[in-house]
């Protein structure tokens, strides 16, 4: 048994479902490391909340807090909106007055305050203007979870009750967006394909019908005699004209 033939018109639904699909675009959102720990997104950053031991008092030191990140950044906050959700997300999963560790230190180089992630300091909200009375080398910051405010504490000596790690969300690779070039090409793609599948089409009813489907456009003039029927007149005047 030969192997059944498409016909024009679901070559036509199948090349307009291609069409469509290859003209279609997908806005891809970021992406929080999957690494089974609970990261929550605001903005372009993904921060993951350290619950630690329920039962314990909560004590790390600054080398214990970055231990904790695994890899990521400790807490840093570029505007004013990112220091408000992170004090109004940490009332939700912590009880209690809750300090914690920011991704911050003093460089002696410039004699300013930068992000371990090398990043300049463009936002701040320090808790007064005082100068510390801390040493340089020993300046680390903390964000006091009950007034959102920032302020200066040891690096080797304090310990907080807060650690709150970051990372930046990973953006998947769009796909590329449509223009006005390609919509074009695919709607004379289309037309193009439907002028060709009515061509099939009727081809096809041709091809299964025979010639008739060309019988009723043939041109007879009227009276038109054929030569066969003139010969016999000639040969009948002939025969008449012998005596």
């Amino acid at each position: 048994m030969e192997p059944r033939k498409k016909s024009p018109r679901s070559l036509f639904v199948t090349s307009c479902v291609f069409l469509l699909c290859v003209g279609s675009q997908r806005v891809s959102a970021g992406d929080c490391p999957a690494d089974g720990r609970t990261w929550v997104p605001n903005g372009d950053k993904c921060y993951h909340f350290v619950h630690g031991e329920e039962d314990y008092v909560k004590s790390y030191t600054f080398e214990r807090a970055r231990s904790l990140c695994r890899g990521f950044e400790l807490l840093t906050i570029q505007s004013a909106e990112d220091n408000d959700f992170v004090i109004k997300y940490s009332r939700e999963v912590w009880k209690g007055v809750v300090v914690m560790w920011m991704g911050m230190y003093y460089d002696t180089n410039s004699d300013t305050m930068r992000w371990l992630n090398e990043n300049p300091v463009t936002y701040t909200n320090w808790e007064s203007t005082g100068l510390s009375d801390l040493l340089p080398t020993e300046t680390c910051v903390a964000l006091q979870g009950n007034t959102g405010k920032w302020e200066n504490v040891s690096c080797s000596d304090d310990v907080e009750n807060g650690v709150v790690c970051e990372a930046a969300q990973k953006a998947e690779t769009p796909r590329q967006q449509p223009n006005a070039l390609i919509s074009a090409l695919v709607i004379l793609s289309v037309v193009a394909i439907m002028g060709v599948s009515a061509v099939i089409w009727f081809l096809h009813q041709r091809h299964n019908l025979g010639s008739s489907v060309f019988t009723a456009f043939e041109y007879h003039p009227p009276f038109r005699v054929l030569e066969n029927d003139q010969s016999c007149l000639v040969e009948a005047e002939e025969t008449n004209s012998v005596p």
